[in-house]
């Protein structure tokens, strides 16, 4: 009985108000990306320029992200939560009103400010709103909101535009962005809390000296941004081109249930196994994931009928799906409490890189070799995975101890 309620207590009325946060940007921000392109273009943008646009949201959060953590560990929560909010919603509004392709680039740039900022800093505060013991738990939560909004937003997206037109359409995503700023005002707890302090974490002189230095990032957090632009790759080229390689192969599925298939998945394996999200060691969440990821690339390559293509959904949710959150919890576990932020920012650089590089090797995968190879060159991540995690593999299974 004591252990259900240690369970269940973590859902306290703040934590419930960040999830709903982060929900609502994250579905303001997925809800225009399907739309951005054709809407620059619209505008009168070059298919060049209109790429440049479309770009631009993921180079802001390469390059910005450290600097976002450093942030974190320095000021409240709620105010850098309220900053990257309003800037979303700027940048969304701008989009609705912008007459031109060369503004719509500058409120694409303002998106991506406030995107940044509140990846990493809601991350953080929830992780902060919870004992340290319960923060795989509350990632696996927060990672499953992340990937509803991920989900339903492109699909509710595309079914609006064709019925309003850009402009309208947008106007949704802009509410969300806004429901962002309100969900925030009803958190109470708007900086670090105490309960997730660990006496074996660094003294308060020690984490003064250390908020002097900047790093690009955590390094006690490295083999996760490692591990999750490898577990990433995969899953952002197939967001990327998994419509033209079932087209170029002539595969008769529908396709478009694809990550359909893969959210509702996901949500009943997080919801069914988020008591042990907390208790298993690294290393049993990285095998079950290797495997799965690495079934989900054959089963693509040999994708023949809508079975293998719900195969190929289901392996992508027990690999990347399960990894994601297992990897965001492992590096806020692995850094000292004052580095929070950073070791956020840390994780996220990983998934930036799988978003930024992973279309343009798909391209390039698609140019060089014959189709039927796309997904199974891909197989390469499953050696290099295995390198990292040997490599570190002492520190990563160790990291739910450090609580």
């Amino acid at each position: 009985m004591s252990h259900q309620k240690s369970v269940t207590s973590i859902y306290t009325h703040d934590v419930k108000f960040v999830m709903a946060a982060s929900f609502f940007f994250m579905f303001s921000t997925m809800f225009v990306n399907p739309l951005i392109n054709g809407y620059a273009k619209n505008l009168g943008a070059t298919a060049t320029f209109a790429g440049i646009i479309v770009g631009t949201m993921s180079l802001v959060a390469m390059f910005l992200r450290p600097g976002a953590g450093h942030l974190t560990d320095r000021f409240s929560y709620y105010a850098l939560s309220l900053i990257g909010g309003t800037l979303i919603a700027v940048g969304i509004l701008g989009y609705v009103f912008t007459p031109n392709a060369q503004l719509l680039l500058l409120f694409r740039l303002i998106n991506g400010l406030g995107y940044v900022l509140d990846t990493v800093c809601m991350t953080t505060w929830l992780a902060a709103l919870v004992p340290r013991e319960h923060v795989g738990e509350a990632m696996a939560f927060y990672g499953l909101m992340n990937a509803l909004a991920m989900a339903i937003a492109p699909a509710i997206s595309i079914n609006v535009y064709h019925r309003l037109g850009y402009r309208h359409a947008i106007i949704i995503p802009a509410i969300s962005a806004v429901a962002t700023i309100v969900c925030i005002q009803f958190v109470h707890q708007r900086s670090a809390t105490t309960q997730s302090r660990s006496p074996s974490h660094t003294t308060t002189s020690q984490q003064k000296n250390r908020q002097h230095h900047f790093r690009l990032i955590q390094p006690q957090a490295f083999p996760v941004l490692l591990l999750t632009a490898l577990f990433a790759f995969p899953y952002f080229i197939t967001q990327a081109d998994i419509v033209t390689y079932t087209e170029q192969r002539n595969f008769s599925v529908a396709i478009g249930a694809y990550f359909f298939i893969y959210a509702i998945l996901l949500l009943i394996m997080r919801i069914s196994l988020r008591r042990y999200f907390d208790t298993l060691p690294f290393g049993t969440w990285f095998w079950v994931s290797l495997i799965s990821s690495a079934l989900n690339l054959i089963f693509l390559t040999f994708m023949t009928n809508n079975w293998m293509m719900a195969l190929a959904a289901a392996t992508m949710a027990s690999g990347y799906g399960l990894i994601y959150s297992v990897l965001q919890a492992t590096a806020m576990l692995l850094a000292p409490i004052n580095e929070q932020g950073l070791a956020s920012a840390t994780f996220y650089l990983g998934l930036d890189i799988a978003m930024s590089f992973g279309p343009m090797l798909g391209g390039v995968i698609d140019e060089l070799l014959p189709i039927r190879d796309f997904y199974l060159v891909q197989l390469i991540i499953i050696p290099l995975a295995l390198i990292v995690y040997f490599v570190w593999r002492k520190r990563l299974n160790g990291a739910i101890t450090q609580h």
